[in-house]
């Protein structure tokens, strides 16, 4: 069999209709496809003049021979198809031989050109995409060859596009472009990746995520690159934290205000002082914060204050356990802060008893008085601070508690510490958070907001009325109250409970007068055993006298002595002095 292609085998196999005249028009050859088309048969029309066949294809044909000058693309609309016709010429020695005539139904060709036309559509509108993307996308082929970059990409990098495309990846990296590359981890890996660039020539950290692309077997064909900026987010990031901890600590602040500014009945707070001393609490309640040691002279509601932190604290609706160390004797504290099981010691209860420290668990122990706990019981107490584990009396068992610990005394700890009378180590582990309650006696402030509290608290509780007059509150804001807070509840409560009139000016003019008396008869009529607070009043009264002569107005004389103009006022009145 002859492998040898023919001439007339290619004629016959092309898809397009070709029909071949002499110069005179007549036929010579006709192809399958046309014998198709026209509905020829090319050994009967063989010989026959075109255009008594084809009486509009034949007449273009022949115009073409006369003219010499050949037709392409020429239109026919038939009765049955309609035909594009390319009519070209064989010429010789500058003469026309012939003619050929080759033409495509008008529906093949129109859905050719279409097609044509969707695919260069559809390459503009993916050039276009490509470029008008924000994100940077690089084309590389299987080897990390680069294809093409688009703009973004160019602008991010601080690169032109046509020194880039046709060069390896691994080439730019260990030139230094970027740091690492996405492209090469895909090759490698056969997976999407994506990672964080540093470019140094733009100083931008881009987010790079590269995507393998497979062709029909399976091969890597190429990898696509997306690239986006993130600097700017970075930057606001960082911006939107800051905003955060800002945000949070006004709405912290403003939560502490509003706490200050709620009426507990329970404090009195009214000073610059003592509403220091709140936030301060108010602060250790949020953080949950254990050992803390309450300072404070007697009287002024160390007890107070500890059962505030555990109220405003996580733990407010668990236990708050208070204990008195100076209260109990050294025989049954121990057992009264440990629990004991049964049997432990004689007259011991026959099912044993819960300590103090577990009713406090997951709540607040109160240890008030702390420095008169014995020293054996010193020891106890700091293996649980240290272990958060206590042992009950006759146990063996160890029983884990969570609790904040507050302790609180009147005493000078530290002195203690110096005579050996309080250990140490145990005075640093309660000591981490210290609150010093300044005495009533240096916040008259409170004053007379605790007068007013306790006068409406007892009048309400014994049914009368008690009314005060200004100048009473004045000398009771001016008396140094040694009994604190303490002393000044009482005095209310007995002012109003044995005051014989509504007016209770006249009792507690003599329940003041008693009280100076008292004092002053316990330390004594000589000028060395004078009361304190008559030495800083007789003080106070000289200090104001020397401004007085050196100002004008309360106004001046409150900013000279760095005070609020109504204490000036309130001062000036009780020491009878005026400009």
């Amino acid at each position: 069999m002859s492998t040898v292609i023919r001439y007339k085998d290619i004629f016959n196999t092309t898809i397009n209709g070709v029909l071949v005249t002499d110069a005179s028009g007549k036929l010579t050859h006709i192809n399958r496809q046309a014998e198709k088309i026209l509905g020829f048969s090319a050994r009967r029309h063989i010989g026959c003049y075109i255009s008594d066949l084809l009486p509009l294809t034949g007449p273009q044909v022949m115009a073409c021979i006369e003219n010499g000058v050949p037709n392409l693309g020429h239109l026919i609309k038939g009765k049955v198809v309609d035909l594009v016709l390319f009519i070209t010429l064989f010429t010789s020695g500058g003469r026309v031989r012939g003619a050929m005539c080759t033409f495509q139904e008008m529906g093949q060709f129109e859905t050719s050109a279409q097609k044509l036309e969707s695919y260069q559509r559809l390459n503009r509108e993916l050039a276009a995409v490509f470029d008008a993307s924000s994100d940077g996308l690089w084309v590389c082929d299987h080897h990390g060859m680069v294809i093409n970059i688009n703009k973004a990409s160019a602008r991010l990098n601080g690169i032109k596009a046509d020194k880039i495309i046709g060069r390896n990846i691994a080439d730019l990296v260990a030139s230094g472009l970027f740091d690492r590359s996405v492209t090469l981890e895909v090759i490698e890996t056969r997976r999407q990746v994506s990672i964080m660039q540093f470019v140094k020539r733009t100083n931008r950290y881009l987010l790079a995520t590269g995507t393998p692309v497979f062709d029909d077997q399976g091969q890597l064909h190429i990898v696509v690159v997306n690239e986006r900026d993130m600097t700017q987010l970075n930057v606001i990031r960082d911006e939107l934290e800051q905003t955060q901890m800002v945000t949070e600590k006004i709405r912290d602040e403003l939560a502490e205000l509003r706490m200050l500014e709620r009426k507990d009945p329970a404090i009195i707070a009214e000073s610059k002082e003592m509403r220091q001393v709140l936030t301060v609490a108010l602060k250790l309640a949020r953080l949950d914060a254990s050992n803390i040691m309450i300072l404070g002279e007697s009287g002024t509601g160390k007890g107070l204050m500890a059962r505030y932190i555990h109220q405003n604290s996580i733990r407010a609706k668990h236990p708050f356990i208070p204990i008195n160390c100076a209260a109990l004797p050294e025989s049954l504290l121990e057992a009264e802060l440990f629990g004991y099981e049964r049997g432990a010691f004689t007259g011991a209860r026959e099912q044993g008893k819960v300590g103090l420290f577990e009713l406090a668990h997951e709540g607040t122990l109160f240890l008030d008085e702390i420095g008169d706990l014995p020293l054996p019981l010193q020891a106890k107490l700091l293996k649980y601070l240290d272990d958060h584990e206590i042992v009950r009396l006759g146990g063996l068992k160890p029983r884990h508690i969570d609790c904040t610990v507050i302790a609180a005394t009147n005493q000078d700890i530290e002195g203690q510490v110096k005579r050996r009378l309080f250990r140490e180590d145990l005075f640093y582990r309660l000591n981490a958070f210290t609150i010093q309650i300044p005495p009533l006696r240096t916040r008259p402030e409170d004053i007379f907001e605790l007068i007013r509290h306790y006068m409406a608290q007892y009048s309400r509780t014994y049914r009368t009325r008690g009314k005060l007059m200004p100048e009473t509150l004045e000398r009771l804001q001016g008396y140094a109250f040694p009994g604190n807070v303490r002393e000044l509840k009482n005095l209310i409560k007995r002012a109003v409970v044995m005051g014989e009139s509504e007016m209770l000016d006249g009792f507690l003019e003599r329940s003041l007068e008693a009280a100076r008396t008292t004092a002053a008869s316990s330390s004594g009529s000589s000028p060395a055993g004078q009361r304190l607070a008559d030495e800083v009043n007789a003080f106070e009264r000289e200090i104001l006298k020397r401004a007085i002569q050196q100002c004008r107005t309360t106004r001046e004389l409150s900013k000279a002595l760095g005070v609020s103009q109504p204490t000036v006022v309130r001062k000036m009145k009780k020491y009878k002095l005026s400009f």
